[in-house]
């Protein structure tokens, strides 16, 4: 395995709306950002990966973009990123920029040039069809609901968006829409960042035939994912970009993928098939979703969820490389999704860190995360902001959905979870903004906030800073194989990592219940170092056999 920065690099994910507000108009921004580097920096993070700021509508908070070259209004001005990446630099870090080319927005002068004539030399840069027998070119739906085709009548056609109608569909297949492209990306990358998370990449090859999805009992529209996830010449476009921007950086790529599989991680990731460092994968993310998606809720079982980590893991052990994450901003808090948010909130935020960190691949912390920020209930749903949870509640309401089983999937999975401001301190709006917050602050923020958990020596925040540094100092944590224990327990996640004569013992409790750990008989050693633990108290260096506590999360260096 080859050594390389972005290997040995713990990611930290800005969202920039709801991070910092300098100007007291709501929304967080640049300068709020620049205002809080040393609390990133403090931290120990090397690497920060900022969410969407461009030029947008905001119709879907930023990942509709109007002009990939210039700064939204709410956020600042390129002046303002500027000093933004010389102040990430100077302390050392790194800023990579998300990259979203799936689609643009329905007011980027390309579209706007597209849909004035058939004829406009930008009309190909779109995917445009005919209607079929009266209806849609396809059933496929929108992955924020609907019909994924939008009709056009001044030229009579449809125009493909797999998500929101204000987000058209680039097409790929056009080599000068590529180039255009990879000269934008040639334009950020010569003012110094150093790398892109490249949103739903593996969208960006759609088939020549848009063929009708498979149709659910009840339902007007259909998946049409089979035929554009991984597409048929996904890969091809991702080693062109690599040859003709990427090959002539030092820099970091993460692809998102949703319904990516190992198998195809390996292609994607294979340092000798020149495409991409890393994949976001999402099958863990799935595994408490019920057969009808996200919104039908099922409890997690464990064993799932280490099969499925231990699974990637494997797959990538010697091709490849994974990313580690729990939280992002599409996701629910993981406190609140996996732990417990009440009684064990910071037990089992520590746990989900230490069963993260501690594994093979590039560790991703999102804002608030080090924190063990929560989910937040809000009664109504005129409070939520995000069009994915707007778009659910009418769809399910208008199916006779009763409303209270409608805001139970929105409380356990709504993006707007992830996104409720930054809790910096116990000041009004939690030190987020002066004035009214663009979306409400979550009102635990009294008691959960960044300047309460850095002045408590036991916080998250400093068992987080504690991970980091291990991670800094062992290389076992970052190279190490790795091997799953007692797959068939229901309550304790326990694996080792190993490298050299080193090997790293991790003892995860993911419930609160108190279980016997009981260690394999094939794994001797000569001494153990505990060098992590969520207890105050430490644990018996007998590593034989282990009463447990709730959430109990625990490390040893075996020698």
């Amino acid at each position: 395995m080859n050594k390389a920065w972005w290997k040995e690099s713990v990611v930290y994910q800005i969202y920039p709306r709801s991070f910092m507000d300098s100007n007291g108009d709501g929304i967080g921004d640049l300068q709020g950002i620049i205002s809080k580097l040393d609390y990133i920096k403090n931290l120990g993070i090397d690497v920060i990966w900022l969410s969407p700021v461009y030029k947008s509508p905001n119709d879907d908070n930023g990942y509709d973009i109007s002009d990939y070259q210039d700064i939204m209004d709410d956020f600042g001005t390129m002046a303002d990123w500027e000093q933004l990446l010389v102040e990430v630099h100077e302390r050392g870090m790194k800023l990579i920029m998300d990259l979203v080319v799936n689609h643009s927005s329905d007011e980027h002068p390309w579209f706007l040039e597209a849909r004035q004539s058939k004829d406009s030399k930008y009309r190909d840069y779109y995917i445009w069809r005919k209607g079929k027998n009266g209806k849609e070119p396809s059933n496929w739906y929108s992955n924020f609901g609907g019909s994924a085709w939008e009709y056009d009548e001044a030229t009579d056609e449809y125009y493909l968006h797999l998500f929101s109608k204000k987000q058209p569909d680039l097409n790929w297949c056009n080599p000068s829409l590529r180039k255009e492209i990879y000269n934008m990306m040639k334009w950020w990358l010569e003012k110094g960042i150093d790398g892109f998370r490249m949103d739903v990449i593996n969208f960006i090859s759609k088939p020549e035939n848009f063929e009708d999805g498979d149709l659910k009992p009840g339902k007007k529209y259909a998946s049409g994912s089979k035929f554009y996830r991984n597409g048929p010449h996904i890969h091809d476009y991702l080693q062109e970009m690599n040859r003709e921007v990427l090959s002539h950086y030092d820099v970091m790529t993460v692809g998102e993928m949703p319904g990516v599989t190992p198998e195809l991680a390996k292609l994607y990731t294979s340092e000798d098939r020149k495409e991409l460092n890393m994949v976001f994968q999402f099958e863990h993310m799935g595994l408490d979703n019920g057969e009808n998606g996200k919104w039908d809720l099922k409890p997690l079982k464990l064993a799932d969820l280490k099969a499925n980590l231990s699974k990637w893991q494997l797959a990538l052990e010697d091709t490849g490389w994974n990313s580690l994450y729990f939280n992002n901003h599409d996701q629910p808090r993981s406190v609140s999704r996996f732990g417990n948010d009440k009684k064990y909130r910071v037990e089992s935020a520590k746990m989900l860190a230490t069963l993260l960190h501690m594994m093979k691949g590039t560790p991703y912390v999102y804002q608030g995360e080090e924190i063990g920020m929560t989910n937040i209930r809000f009664d109504s749903i005129e409070d939520y902001r995000d069009i994915e949870i707007i778009n659910m509640f009418k769809e399910q309401t208008e199916a006779g959905i009763p409303h209270q089983q409608i805001m139970e999937s929105i409380y356990a999975k709504g993006r707007d979870n992830s996104r409720t401001p930054m809790q910096w301190d116990a000041s009004p709006n939690a030190g987020f903004t002066t004035s009214t917050p663009w979306l409400k602050v979550n009102p635990n923020y009294i008691e959960i906030n960044a300047e309460a958990e850095i002045s408590n020596a036991n916080s998250i925040y400093h068992y987080y800073r504690k991970l980091i540094q291990l991670r800094k100092k062992y290389d076992v944590i970052v190279y190490g194989k790795y091997e799953l224990l007692l797959p068939e327990h229901q309550e304790i996640f326990a694996y080792t990592r190993t490298l050299g004569d080193e090997k790293l013992l991790v003892i995860c409790n993911f419930y609160e219940g108190q279980p016997m750990f009981e260690l394999p008989e094939h794994i001797t050693y000569q001494s153990a170092e505990l060098l992590i633990s969520n207890y105050p108290e430490k644990l018996t260096h007998e590593l034989e056999s282990i009463q447990l506590r709730p959430y109990d999360a625990s490390v040893f260096l075996l020698k």
